[in-house]
């Protein structure tokens, strides 16, 4: 068995064990005070952070000039002060010290807090955009008191944040295992088959399902290992191992660019260890 970074799934970053008793939440729709405060600023995927002496941190009021926040989210106070979340126009070159990291870069450069926070400003922030209006009957919402759901003006519908279950899934078939790549991942890199629920479905008949539509392959004694948050943008990674029970490989060329069995000892490129995919794999081979 291979050792992780993180003692157990609750461990990894987008989870909240890494910032306990340093963040709180905010009240919804609390009024930025920029004054002393820290900021969660997305562009695209990325997060622009400041590179000190001490690592990659988030900038410090006041920002510099050519960041020039339109609309702003209050996500809470972290070690005492407010973290405000906002997006920046992809088309604004960052200026040093600051730079723009992607949320997915293969260099793990942010820390664990960081990442975290940064995660869930972007979820915050995605809401907020998608939320906007009402899916019923298409008016504008108001905000829910006490909460961040949000209530239609015309019809009084109301909605609440929109988390998406996904399974992801470790499959053995003695001292290999079955990895997956897709084309769009960094050359060399391969990862778990994973899916988002359909109707009907519970995590285990979603895990059997995806292997079986991905690979080809069929699956048996499903065990569950942990879950994620994955922030990318609302979604709830829950993970599996589970043994080969038959068939050969044969993938669906939409989804994936290749799938093979590979040995235990002599595994390609993985993901990350932020990952939930590469947990399940540290901690089940």
């Amino acid at each position: 068995m291979h050792s992780s970074p993180y003692p157990s799934a609750v461990n990894l970053p987008f989870n909240f064990s890494s910032l306990e008793g340093n963040f709180f939440f905010a009240a919804p729709n609390t009024l930025p005070d920029p004054q002393g405060a820290v900021w969660a600023i997305m562009q695209g995927n990325n997060v622009i952070l400041e590179s000190t002496a001490a690592g990659l941190q988030f900038p410090e009021s006041p920002l510099p000039a050519w960041i020039a926040p339109a609309t702003s989210l209050v996500v809470g106070t972290w070690h005492g002060r407010q973290l405000i979340a906002l997006t920046l126009s992809n088309d604004v070159q960052p200026q040093p010290p600051f730079v723009s990291e992607p949320f997915n870069s293969t260099r793990e450069n942010i820390d664990i807090q960081t990442l975290t926070l940064a995660g869930l400003g972007k979820q915050m922030l995605h809401w907020e955009r998608q939320s906007s209006h009402c899916p019923r009957c298409g008016d504008t919402t108001g905000n829910v008191a006490g909460s961040w759901g949000k209530r239609c003006r015309s019809c009084n519908y109301e909605q609440y944040p929109h988390i998406h279950p996904c399974s992801i899934i470790l499959v053995k078939r003695g001292n290999e295992l079955l990895l997956t790549r897709k084309a769009e991942w960094p050359a060399g890199r391969y990862s778990l088959v994973a899916g988002f629920l359909e109707f009907g479905e519970s995590l285990e008949e979603c895990a059997v399902r995806e292997v079986r539509e991905e690979t080809g392959i069929e699956i048996c004694n499903l065990r569950y290992i942990g879950s994620q948050n994955w922030p990318f943008p609302s979604q709830l990674m829950a993970g599996f191992v589970a043994e080969y029970a038959g068939g050969e490989i044969k993938i669906d060329a939409d989804e994936l660019e290749d799938a093979r069995w590979f040995p235990s000892d002599a595994l390609p490129s993985l993901p990350t260890r932020r990952s939930i995919a590469r947990y399940i794999i540290d901690t089940c081979i």
